[in-house]
């Protein structure tokens, strides 16, 4: 190491060239690093579902999930299975552990499916088996509403969808609450028994005649030409020009028996922002691009779309991950601006304003060596991330004050500068790396922390073992470089040069101040060793036992504030869907004149999603305002329960949105 920092001192140029280059190749790896709230990790969760239109929850269970059971439960590596069975579907929730490579999983789930599906019912839908992926949430949630017909808002959220779709960042735009179009043909049984037709005859006439037919190519001779037989349905007017049955001279048409037209499909759930009819688009990045600037651009189109859209159309987005992502970033950035200028103060006070300059440099040093790093290794700079670098800001500077002080007391003594940070950074090598290893010592076992917490939590100790790792080159090598060159010794006069003598010739008595009283309680204490040990442990002791009287407990994740609530409905009885939406409305209407809910997106389904209770029929999510003009989120849900509390024949469940790693109910 001595021999490093020989030749960092005689080629100071070519270190600060390099230095240099890292700060702005880091500066600039900082602007374009993916960002992202949560860390993209992989949940061990496979997801099967299969529908069966009409089938009871006993028959689903009994025909579909016994057969899927008996294929997966050999399954290397199953944790846990987990089925829900509903009026018409059935899912199934595969948990692997930890340490399950999830993408074999996924094929041998599928390979199992397949295997299992001759033994489903025949009129079972194609079963969907797909991973849990938490990169695949949407980043952010475009809601189209308005009074306007049904068919001019699914028009806009397809052109929309259309647009976004462009963009290199994302992934995809899925709409939800669209209902499927499709062609309502009503015949007339009157009409059809006088020409001894059957419902039968009529359905199979129409898919043999929508079909895709493949005619070939036609050669001549003189030329070859491709053939192309129009089969496939594309209007209603092709359906009811369908000839059905030929009488004498007649051809009797689907129109002589019946009348069509275009509709959609029965609901299946209502959507509403802010009490008007919607239709939500779901934004999903691509997994590595830049959270920011996808979501700028998407907001960008979103503002063009706006003055394009009919009149009626309005146009919300909410749950906007790139804000908190700067917000984040905003915090980190004020709290090294903060953590610099108080180190800066303090070495200022004792140094002079040349070596806090030099130190002030290890903070952003470290950071951008250590966010340069991550990058190279294919990492993206998250909520994990960003608390672990404003934790090490306070331990990116030791190193450095060390080496700056010894240097300085010694230029106090009369050394040139260029042999008094060398020998500075050479006397305190190893009591500077040993100072790192021990605190690194400390969040390296965080590194093998098992399953998917530990993948959560692994970029804690990665990205504290880069940005310290960088500090010791920072203290080592660029701190004494720079000091050799525009170092100079700080005010010493006769009283502090006699101070550092007796400090270093061991006549501590003669040291006055608070350094003078600080050896002095420390001699008295090395002077009485047992009695300090048999405190230390009493205090110790004492402090376990307080802790577990007055102590609140432990809890995987902290509770912290949040913009988003959920606001769940649940009521039992064989409800419509029209009546499930009329009590959901009315708590709507509860919430409608709040102050601090900014948008209020509501949901009415038949079947509750699968991780939810059976009799939830609805589900309200509020969009707070902004976490400084209102008061918190646990107190605006408490005053909704409140207000609801006198409606009759629900009942009412309120929650925010939860951060940190995917995590199970509480009992299961």
């Amino acid at each position: 190491m001595n021999h490093i920092i020989d030749v960092a001192l005689r080629r100071s140029r070519t270190v600060l060239m390099l230095f240099s280059l890292i700060m702005i190749i880091g500066t600039i790896t900082i602007i374009t690093i993916p960002k992202e709230s949560n860390p993209d990790i992989q949940v061990p969760i496979v997801y099967i579902s299969v529908g069966h239109e009409g089938i009871s929850p006993e028959d689903a269970d009994r025909l579909i999930y016994k057969p899927l059971e008996g294929e997966l439960k050999s399954l290397d590596g199953l944790k846990e299975m987990i089925s829900t069975a509903s009026q018409g579907h059935l899912s199934v929730m595969l948990e692997f552990y930890g340490d399950v490579n999830i993408d074999q999983a996924l094929i041998d789930v599928r390979e199992r499916v397949d295997t299992a599906k001759k033994e489903l019912p025949k009129d079972s839908d194609e079963p969907l088996v797909k991973e849990v992926n938490v990169a695949l949430f949407p980043v952010m949630i475009v809601t189209l509403s308005g009074d306007v017909d049904e068919s001019l808002l699914y028009a806009s959220a397809d052109k929309l969808k259309d647009a976004i779709e462009t963009l290199p960042g994302v992934l995809g735009a899925d709409i939800v609450g669209k209902r499927e179009e499709l062609a309502e043909i009503i015949v007339d049984p009157a009409r059809m028994d006088n020409y001894n037709l059957s419902f039968a005859q009529l359905a199979t006439l129409v898919g043999n005649n929508n079909q895709l037919v493949a005619a070939g190519d036609l050669d001549t001779g003189a030329g070859r030409f491709a053939v192309k037989v129009p089969g496939l349905v594309e209007e209603v007017g092709d359906i009811l020009n369908m000839p059905v049955k030929v009488v004498g001279d007649d051809v009797v048409k689907f129109r002589d028996i019946a009348v069509g037209r275009l509709t959609y499909k029965d609901r299946k759930d209502i959507a509403r922002i802010n009490g008007k009819s919607a239709v939500v688009l779901e934004i999903k990045k691509r997994i590595g691009s830049n959270i920011i600037e996808t979501l700028d651009q998407v907001k960008y189109i979103l503002e063009q779309a706006e003055a394009q859209l009919p009149a009626g159309i309005d146009i919300r987005y909410s749950q906007d991950e790139s804000s908190n992502i700067k917000d984040m970033l905003n915090d980190l950035f004020n709290n090294v601006l903060v953590a610099t200028i108080l180190v800066m103060i303090i070495v200022l006070g004792s140094l002079g304003l040349r070596s806090a300059s030099m130190v002030g440099l290890a903070i952003p040093g470290s950071f951008l060596i250590g966010i340069l790093l991550l990058d190279a290794m294919g990492y993206t700079l998250n909520m994990v991330v960003l608390f672990s670098l404003i934790l090490s800001v306070g331990m990116l500077v030791d190193g450095a004050i060390v080496v700056t002080e010894y240097a300085d007391r010694r230029m106090a003594e009369g050394a040139h500068k260029f042999y008094a940070y060398g020998e500075a950074a050479k006397r305190m090598t190893w009591p500077i790396i040993a100072s790192t290893a021990t605190t690194l010592a400390v969040f390296f076992p965080l590194l093998f922390w098992p399953g998917t917490t530990g993948d959560f939590m692994m970029f804690l100790p990665l990205t504290l073992l880069f940005t310290l790792s960088a500090s010791l080159i920072m203290a080592l090598i660029v701190v004494p470089t720079i000091g050799s060159i525009i170092g100079k010794s700080g005010d010493h006069n006769e009283a502090s040069r006699a101070t550092m003598k007796a400090a270093e010739s061991g006549h501590f008595d003669d040291i006055p101040g608070f350094t003078g009283r600080y050896v002095r309680l420390l001699k008295l204490a090395l002077e009485r060793p047992r009695q300090i040990f048999l405190a230390s442990l009493a205090i110790l002791a004492i402090t376990i036992v307080t802790y577990g009287q007055l102590g609140h407990g432990v809890e995987f994740f902290p509770d912290v504030d949040s913009d988003i609530g959920l606001v769940d409905i649940r009521a039992r009885g064989n409800l419509s869907l029209q009546e499930r939406d009329d009590l959901v409305a009315q708590v709507e209407r509860k919430i409608f004149d709040m102050a601090e809910v900014e948008s209020i997106y509501s949901s009415t389904f038949i079947k509750a999603p699968n991780d939810s209770a059976p009799d939830l029929i609805g589900r309200i999510q509020i969009e707070l305002s902004h976490w400084e003009y209102r008061r918190s989120a646990d107190k605006v849900l408490t005053d909704i329960e409140a207000r609801t509390a006198d409606l009759a024949g629900i009942i009412i469940e309120t929650q925010k949105q939860q951060g940190g790693p995917a995590a199970g109910a509480d009992i299961q």
